[in-house]
């Protein structure tokens, strides 16, 4: 393969190249002597030290990192354990060969797609940072694929897949199955891995690329609901056994059949586990054969982002949905704030996953039967959150809004608005979430207290919320889909976020007490006055921290800019 950078290079002559060059000075070594140290070393070998010396040096200087990364290590090492010492447990159970080979679908499964929802997690994923350099695809992918192998997720993976070939392993067939299957397993989900991200990295360091966050809040969620309501329908259903016709076709799926080859030769079956094997070995060999041919892509075809000519945009005015808001300062930062949720990807993402839980919770609990109508109000709090952090959601555009408050009035106006954009969704999806949950539930009697405690608790909410980005500003970084708080910064988050969930409970007191008191001494048939008396509640509650975060605001701009500004 020929690169932008000249003619391709073999491994031996990778020393003259700058990756060689960055390699050696990220490696401590200096000057023409450490690049002569390592011209014969190899290729795979150069990218595993550049791998180390990348977690080396990124936990250089800060010891929050340090702390996180090796906490991390500690837990996953832990859970790892426990998990390896489980599945070894289930050694001689009838059941041990479908749960182990569904557990290894699923981890292919989420290393195939957790790279998509975190492209930002490992900067080794992204391949087109090479392309500048004259290297041939087939090194680079050994090279790439063992490095890839250094990290927590691999060791987490091998201690499940250590686990898992205990479980079901038994006799010298079994052992002998064992010893290939665990590294196989690992192998064919770091490269399915591989091969997903090398093939959508253009995808994904775009804008639209890391919209992705926006589905993994969403799947999360979802998938988190599905696997609790298909759990207890599964125990309902007769256990572990109405799972075997699922496994009986997964064990032909790779990775799974590597498992499933270790089950097979303990049981005799030779041809099987032969075959499972071979399908095994053919599918890793066909996964770095596409990611070859997808990094091969990569380096010789340029991003069409950087040769699409411009187009002109229109001048789309304030036409349309927007002319029915007021003119003046309020109309335009309810524009900004509804645009911000449409076109930023962490606001989006934020509301997206706020608007899913807010549903999902409430309906699945609903069509489990173990629900209430008042479990709307769960709804109600992810809505209420939004309202927090409101500057910092602006990010480094804040200080152009601060130039524009020079007194309390100022303050005001733009936190009121923002309330009343926040408000324009969040109420009807209030409403329409409870009457889902009521309408699944069959409980219309209940409607109107639990729509009324709902609205009464997202007001208070926003209430804190208006409170907490006044005395609790913090910065949210632009890079990373999940790092939502800048480095020093997380105790003002915690404070903000659990302070302000505690007053909002206090505030809310009263029509919790009013509702709890209706339900108890059996007058539902008037639990309908906690619906004006919620809203009530709710618009007071709203007004009055508007009020007195206002001078707070006006008095603390330049540290509120300060703070959002620091990522």
């Amino acid at each position: 393969m020929t690169s932008p950078a000249g003619p391709a290079a073999d491994p031996a002559a990778i020393a003259t190249t700058p990756a060689t060059a960055s390699t050696a000075s990220a490696a401590g070594g200096a000057g023409s002597a450490a690049a002569s140290s390592v011209a014969a070393v190899p290729l795979t070998q150069i990218f595993v030290r550049l791998k180390l010396s990348l977690l080396r040096n990124g936990l250089k200087g800060s010891s929050k990192r340090k702390a996180a990364y090796f906490s991390s290590l500690a837990f996953a090492l832990v859970v790892g354990f426990f998990v390896t010492l489980g599945l070894a447990l289930l050694h001689g159970n009838v059941h041990a060969g479908t749960v182990v080979v569904l557990l290894a679908a699923l981890l292919a499964l989420g290393w195939a797609f957790m790279p998509l929802f975190f492209p930002t997690g490992d900067e080794t994923l992204d391949p087109s940072r090479l392309v500048m350099l004259p290297l041939r695809p087939r090194p680079l992918v050994r090279a790439l694929l063992a490095s890839s192998l250094v990290g927590i997720g691999p060791l987490f993976t091998l201690c499940l897949a250590v686990g898992s070939v205990l479980a079901v392993a038994r006799g010298a067939a079994g052992a002998v199955a064992a010893v290939v299957a665990a590294p196989l397993l690992v192998l064919g989900c770091v490269t399915l891995a591989r091969a997903v991200a090398t093939a959508n990295v253009r995808l994904l360091s775009s804008r639209k690329g890391r919209d992705l966050a926006i589905l993994s809040g969403l799947l999360i969620a979802v998938g988190g609901q599905l696997v609790n309501f298909g759990s207890q329908r599964l125990f309902q259903a007769g256990g572990l056994t109405a799972l075997e016709p699922v496994e009986a076709v997964v064990r032909w799926l790779p990775p799974a059949t590597a498992i499933g080859m270790v089950d097979s030769a303990s049981e005799g079956a030779y041809g099987v586990a032969a075959a499972q094997l071979a399908l095994t070995v053919a599918a890793v060999a066909a996964l770095l054969w596409f990611w070859e041919r997808s990094l091969t892509r990569l380096m010789v075809t340029p991003d069409g982002s950087t040769i699409a000519a411009a187009r002109p945009t229109k001048d789309r005015g304030a036409g349309g949905v927007w002319s029915l808001l007021p003119a003046g300062r309020t109309g335009a930062a309810v524009q900004r704030t509804l645009r911000y949720a449409v076109r930023d990807p962490k606001t989006k993402a934020a509301w997206v996953t706020a608007l899913a839980i807010g549903m999902i919770i409430p309906v699945f609990n609903a069509l489990q039967g173990t629900g209430s109508v008042y479990l709307a109000c769960f709804g109600a709090s992810m809505l209420g959150m939004q309202m927090y952090n409101q500057f910092g959601q602006d990010t480094s555009a804040f200080w152009m809004v601060a130039q524009t408050i020079s007194n309390t009035r100022d303050a005001y106006v733009e936190l009121r608005a923002r309330a009343v954009a926040l408000g324009l969704v969040t109420v009807p999806f209030t409403v329409l979430v409870t009457v889902v949950t009521a309408a699944v539930i069959g409980d219309w009697s209940a409607f109107p207290a639990a729509t009324g405690l709902s609205l009464a608790l997202l007001g208070s909410m926003l209430c804190t919320g208006a409170l907490a980005s006044a005395r609790f500003p913090y910065s949210i970084p632009s890079d990373g889909a999940f790092k939502n708080v800048v480095p020093g910064q997380a105790g003002l988050a915690w404070a903000g976020i659990f302070g302000g969930l505690l007053v909002s409970a206090v505030i809310s007191a009263p029509v919790i007490a009013l509702t709890i008191w209706l339900n108890a001494a059996d007058h539902r048939a008037i639990s309908w006055i906690v619906l004006p008396v919620g809203v009530a509640w709710g618009a007071l509650a709203t007004w009055a921290g508007l009020r007195l975060s206002a001078p707070t605001v006006a008095r603390k701009l330049p540290e509120i800019l300060s703070a959002v500004s620091k990522g």
